[in-house]
């Protein structure tokens, strides 16, 4: 019997990579597809000499053929921390916008079932604690980060038209903060900065005074939620992510303990629209999926400070690696 075929863009990305081992494992012939702006190869490179695993790099901002069959289609291609789309906004807009509208038009001619990664990033700086699904967000649509939350509010919309005009079989996850091996060390989120700077014995930088939270995923928690969110048959957005809660200073500390490492913390200003609470209520997942998280904060931190201690010198200390020159326009 043939196995099912399903497309994941995104591929060489950290959730792209982490869900191709997820469907390998799970029986799947996995179709890769990154333009590599972020992405980074070393992190499928162990999927090449697979036979049920190819690889596509292509820009899904652009037109999308793949030939033969597809079951499913996962839409994670997009840059997803702040240093990547604060340098590349039109990309990062267009691979929400004209990527997931290519994509959704695939699936359409193949009769697939397709599920798009947005964030709890359209929720903004929430005024609603812990998030729900059904709150609305509270989003500057014009500031620096507006790009990144419009081209996922884009995305849901675009999606949610095909699912009712077009009776397309979609799925929506909203993720949360999710951390684990394979992180960009220098690419802005706040786990591998800490764990960056405690590595390099840089004292580490909390912005403000360090009383907005974030609520971590470990990412073998999250895969697991996406993949029974794919699953289901339910089409509306649905967190996942993993609500124990931590203020950015009091996360710090546990990084210095983890690390062993004598730095201090050092303030500096709050970027512009730096969310103060970040937390997701997971009361639908629980009850549609069955899902919640499993992996604690100090065993997953564990895994992830041992991945990162096996970086060469070079990986730790190069502070931006890609060029982004020719995606910027």
């Amino acid at each position: 019997m043939a196995k099912q075929r399903i497309l994941i863009t995104g591929a060489a990305g950290f959730l792209g990579s982490h869900l191709c081992d997820r469907f390998i494992r799970e029986g799947y012939h996995v179709i890769g597809m990154d333009n590599l702006i972020t992405g980074e190869m070393k992190n499928i490179q162990h999927l090449f000499p697979l036979p049920e695993f190819e690889f596509y790099h292509h820009d899904v901002s652009k037109y999308v053929h793949v030939p033969g069959p597809l079951h499913y289609i996962l839409h994670f291609a997009s840059p997803a921390s702040p240093i990547d789309y604060l340098k590349i906004p039109i990309q990062t807009l267009k691979v929400g916008s004209l990527g997931t509208h290519n994509l959704l038009g695939l699936a359409r001619s193949k009769g697939s079932r397709i599920l798009v990664a947005s964030t709890s990033e359209v929720y903004g700086d929430p005024t609603v604690h812990p998030q729900t699904e059904e709150y609305y967000g509270n989003v500057n649509p014009v500031g620096p980060r507006g790009v990144y939350d419009e081209a996922k509010r884009f995305q849901e919309a675009m999606t949610m038209a095909y699912h009712t005009y077009h009776k397309l079989d979609t799925r929506i996850v909203r993720i949360f903060n999710t951390y684990g091996p394979r992180m960009r060390l220098n690419d802005g989120r706040v786990l591998p900065a800490f764990i960056g700077q405690a590595l390099r014995g840089e004292d580490l930088t909390v912005f403000g005074d360090g009383s907005q939270t974030r609520s971590f995923c470990y990412v073998d928690d999250l895969i697991e939620g996406i993949y029974r969110l794919l699953m289901s048959d339910y089409p509306m957005p649905v967190n996942i992510g993993n609500p124990d809660e931590i203020t950015i200073l009091d996360f710090a500390k546990e990084i210095i303990r983890l690390t062993g490492t004598q730095q201090k913390i050092v303030f500096k200003p709050l970027p512009k629209d730096d969310p103060m609470q970040r937390q997701p209520d997971i009361t639908k997942a629980r009850k549609l999926l069955n899902w919640e998280p499993k992996v604690s904060r100090s065993e997953g931190l564990r895994i992830t400070y041992e991945y990162f201690k096996t970086l060469t010198q070079d990986e730790l200390y190069q502070r931006d690696h890609k060029n982004f020159d020719s995606y910027s326009r």
